[in-house]
């Protein structure tokens, strides 16, 4: 019965020395062995076995990247203000042994350095680069901190700047800038823009003068092209057409009477050629009427002047020619009611059938 109880506790003591002796190690995880208290070796990922009694593990690390935010530190700026900056780090052990044996506790002395190197770099900055420079503070700060830590078995990734935080009264001001920037940039484009409404405005009234000037251009060019062929075809029948001496002497005295049409008209001038033309036509339709006119005519050709002869109404010299003229008038009046008639056949007949034109 004892030895049966003595097997028992052999039994279970070698059990415990066995499980003793064997360490599993995770995966991205590394430990590091010491025998009789000196480092022997580091303990990779699987199934390891230890001396009982004789190695222990002393460290436990993780391999994989680890993430470190410090707390806000107080940093004097070169213009010496007071900012209050965050900053995170991302770093990851690379050798275990370094880790365990080069420094003693790798976290804060990694916190120590990061808050001087940070105000080391921000010193050296003003306030408004300080805020605009966070790319180059975070270069400086992980080269920095990259060359210092690389002994201790532990590489920085990376460092960012979480925040920066100046005084309020920094904050108030700035807010004022940039709303004073914001207003100013908005006058600016407001101005710019009634700029360009103006001459936008002036441009477009400047090509509608332009077309409307064009339009009159064309529109006088046509009227005048019109006019000259009108003309030209009148020209061109009466030409064909061999007008006589009858018919021009009658359009002759019926565009007379245009010339006394006007309100304020008290002033006339007679041309010399009236006379003639009067008896031209009185001789050629009037007959008898033309052989009573004739010697008032012949009379008025022998008093009125070589020249037009020009008449005034209330002007008492000039009495007997305008008596003239009025007998004139009268004259013609008469005679192109009685010749009307005569000139519409004679000018019916022209047109149907034309005589010949010698040419010239």
């Amino acid at each position: 019965m004892e030895s049966t109880i003595v097997l028992i506790i052999l039994a279970v003591v070698v059990v415990a020395v066995a499980l003793s002796a064997i360490r599993i190690v995770p995966q991205a995880r590394a430990y590091n062995i010491e025998r009789f208290g000196r480092y022997t070796r580091t303990l990779g990922p699987g199934l390891n076995f230890l001396i009982p009694g004789v190695d222990r593990v002393n460290t436990r690390f993780d391999l994989r990247e680890q993430v470190f935010t410090s707390r806000p530190q107080p940093v004097i700026t070169e213009d010496n203000l007071v900012v209050n900056i965050d900053t995170v780090l991302y770093y990851q052990i690379t050798e275990p042994k370094a880790a365990a044996y080069e420094v003693a506790h790798y976290i804060q002395a990694i916190d120590q350095l990061t808050v001087t190197t940070l105000r080391n770099v921000i010193g050296s900055m003003d306030l408004e680069r300080t805020l605009t420079s966070r790319e180059e503070i975070n270069t400086r700060l992980r080269g920095v901190l990259d060359e210092t830590t690389g002994k201790w078995g532990i590489r920085i990734n990376r460092v960012e700047i979480k925040a920066i935080d100046p005084p309020p009264t920094i904050k108030e001001a700035m807010e004022k800038q940039m709303r004073a920037d914001r207003d100013k940039r908005a006058a600016i484009l407001h101005a710019e823009g009634e700029r360009q409404s103006r001459i936008l405005k002036a441009e477009g009234a400047r090509q509608q003068a332009i077309l409307e000037a064009q339009g009159d251009q064309q529109a006088a060019i046509l009227r005048a092209d019109g006019e000259a062929q009108a003309i030209e075809r009148v020209f061109q029948a009466v030409h064909a057409n061999n007008a006589d001496a009858k018919l021009l002497a009658y359009k002759y005295l019926e565009t007379l009477p245009s010339l006394a049409q006007g309100e304020g008209n008290t002033f006339w001038v007679i041309p010399g050629e009236l006379t003639e033309a009067v008896k031209n036509v009185s001789h050629a339709f009037s007959g008898d009427a033309s052989q009573a006119e004739a010697p008032s005519t012949e009379k008025e050709d022998e008093t009125a002047p070589a020249g037009p002869a020009q008449i005034s109404g209330p002007d008492p010299a000039h009495s007997a020619s305008s008596q003239a003229a009025v007998d004139a008038a009268e004259a013609a009046e008469r005679a192109v009611a009685d010749a009307r008639d005569d000139v519409r056949r004679a000018g019916a007949r022209i047109g149907t059938t034309p005589e010949p034109r010698e040419e010239e």
